[in-house]
């Protein structure tokens, strides 16, 4: 049976996890909110190449949710949005081998549940309306905002990326 804990995926799952971490604090003023600039996002894609990449996310998310205004609900339930949304990309990684379909699909996850997960924790788990009139206003406006904000993320940045990456690991294997 394949050792599935071996150094080298323990090591890529914690720098993984600390890039997380460290690309989120390093906007941490602007990593929280409505218009979150989290560059860390794009990190999101690395599960369609490495299953280690599913649990270093999530514990990356949890730790740069550690300063989150929205504290218990992000690291609980926000952490989880992206431990599910990891898992997914990882099972498109398994079954797409092309790389269109495989980044657009692999990508889709990150966004939209975040899109729908985290504007639930914003408005109605913590109460902030943002001035806005009713509370399905509110999650409307938050949940647009983090679908425009990851998806800039996700596919923005992390389309070069997986296309640089991509590219590495097929030296690699030659």
């Amino acid at each position: 049976m394949k050792n599935v804990f071996t150094t080298k995926r323990l090591c890529r799952a914690g720098i993984i996890a600390a890039l997380y971490v460290v690309l989120t604090y390093a906007f941490a003023p602007f990593a929280f909110g409505p218009l979150q600039i989290r560059p860390a996002e794009a990190l999101c894609i690395l599960p369609l190449f490495f299953f280690e990449a599913v649990p270093a996310l999530w514990i990356g998310c949890m730790l740069s949710n550690l300063s989150s205004p929205f504290l218990v609900y992000d690291v609980l339930i926000g952490s989880l949005a992206t431990l599910l949304a990891a898992f997914c990309t990882y099972l498109i990684g398994r079954f797409f081998k092309k790389d269109f379909p495989r980044l657009a699909l692999g990508g889709i996850f990150p966004v939209v549940f975040n899109a729908l997960i985290i504007p639930f924790i914003i408005v109605v788990l913590c109460g902030d309306l943002g001035g806005k009139s009713s509370m399905l206003s509110a999650y409307g406006f938050y949940a647009t905002c983090f679908l425009l904000t990851q998806s800039v993320w996700v596919y923005g940045l992390g389309a070069p990326f997986y296309f640089l990456f991509q590219s590495r690991i097929r030296r690699t294997t030659k």
